[in-house]
């Protein structure tokens, strides 16, 4: 009991105040450390030790979620869904960022988290380069076997669906991956079409889709609980063999809904049918329970309400959850030129608190 309050002493002397790292071998303590003298107050607990003599202060505020035997809390946040009508809050422009980078980003950051996605308005289209430091104020731009930052055409020139004229079903990126990117985003620069049978003013199709996954987990949840559990149980094959010297999959078999049970949480959410392997033959369900699943939850999500369709037009940003919201497109013609990027999850929960809240309830989440 008493190793585990020593092991935490947050001092000076136990903890590198310039990295926040610990100071001390744990493992030199005895496990059966305790209290040589026991002293409180009304800001805390103070405790001298038998190994060493070493003092520790713990304040109140400190103690008080281990003493209820839990974590701190985290985040006070609200999850607002969206459906077809999308969400008329999720929109900054791009000159805030001038003005106030700090601000802006945690206004975007903030907006992304409650309502899973956000347009940034006003940006120039000359060039694909202020979107690319539009998205290096969240965090670093991952590199991936597509590159880092993007800027395509359909022209195949990576062999993956998303680039060519084809449309694409509500899927998240990356369920070939071990740890999927956290943020996505696209920038329509120019959509073209020289095509001699292409009427001036005329529709090019090329719509983009939205889904909000955790809403269409909730009613899955509420409509066919069965289902939900055998997709939050039921480990799937992923893989990325298109190109060529290119064979990814994941670390291991992820589930479509990566579910806390203790905690009743959904973390995130991995559909994408086209990039699914066989499914494994043996397991807590069985193949037909999955597919019967996998239909129920592909039935949610192409029902009408839950679809925000719109189209991408240059000037504007799209940046979304990648773990919260699937993402499509309608077939189109002409040529369209898209930029755009991922950026970590991780990274992305890292700016947000920290232009946010301060960096003292930051450190308490992060230690714990």
């Amino acid at each position: 009991m008493f190793i585990f309050v020593r092991d935490n002493c947050r001092c000076s002397h136990c903890v590198n105040q310039d990295t926040g790292q610990r100071n001390f071998d744990t493992f030199k303590l005895p496990l059966d450390i305790e209290p040589t003298r026991l002293t409180t107050n009304e800001y805390g607990v103070e405790i001298q030790w038998s190994y060493d003599s070493h003092t520790s202060f713990y304040s109140w505020d400190f103690l008080e979620p281990y003493i209820k035997g839990n974590r701190p809390e985290p985040e006070n946040v609200q999850i607002n869904y969206f459906g077809e009508k999308g969400n008329p809050s999720s929109g900054i422009e791009y000159s805030e960022f001038e003005k106030d980078e700090t601000s802006a980003v945690g206004r975007l950051t903030g907006m992304i988290i409650r309502n899973g996605f956000v347009f940034v308005i006003g940006v120039p289209t000359d060039s694909a380069k202020p979107t690319e430091d539009l998205l290096k104020k969240i965090a670093f731009i991952r590199e991936t076997h597509y590159g880092g930052f993007y800027d395509f055409i359909p022209d195949l020139f990576r062999a993956d669906t998303a680039y060519t004229n084809l449309a694409l079903a509500a899927h998240t990126d990356g369920t070939y991956w071990s740890d999927p990117p956290g943020l996505q985003a696209f920038h329509l620069l120019s959509h073209t079409d020289s095509s001699p049978l292409q009427l001036p003013g005329a529709d090019r199709g090329g719509k983009s889709l939205l889904v909000d996954g955790f809403h269409a987990a909730e009613i899955l949840k509420k409509e066919d609980p069965g289902s939900f559990d055998v997709l939050a149980r039921f480990g799937i094959p992923c893989h990325a063999s298109g190109n060529k010297g290119i064979t990814i999959a994941p670390d291991k078999l992820y589930t479509v809904l990566d579910y806390d049970y203790k905690s009743n949480v959904l973390h995130r959410i991995r559909w994408n049918n086209d990039d699914r392997g066989i499914l494994p033959v043996e397991g807590e369900y069985s193949v037909m329970q999955w597919y019967r699943a996998a239909a129920k939850w592909r039935g949610i999500l192409t029902r009408k309400e839950l679809e925000y369709r719109f189209q991408l037009v240059p000037g504007t940003v799209l940046i979304f959850d990648n773990g919260r919201v699937l993402h499509g497109r309608d077939a189109f013609t002409g040529v369209r030129r898209i930029c755009g990027g991922y950026i970590n999850r991780d990274d992305f929960i890292s700016r947000w608190r920290n232009t946010n809240f301060p960096r003292s309830q930051n450190l308490r989440q992060v230690i714990g």
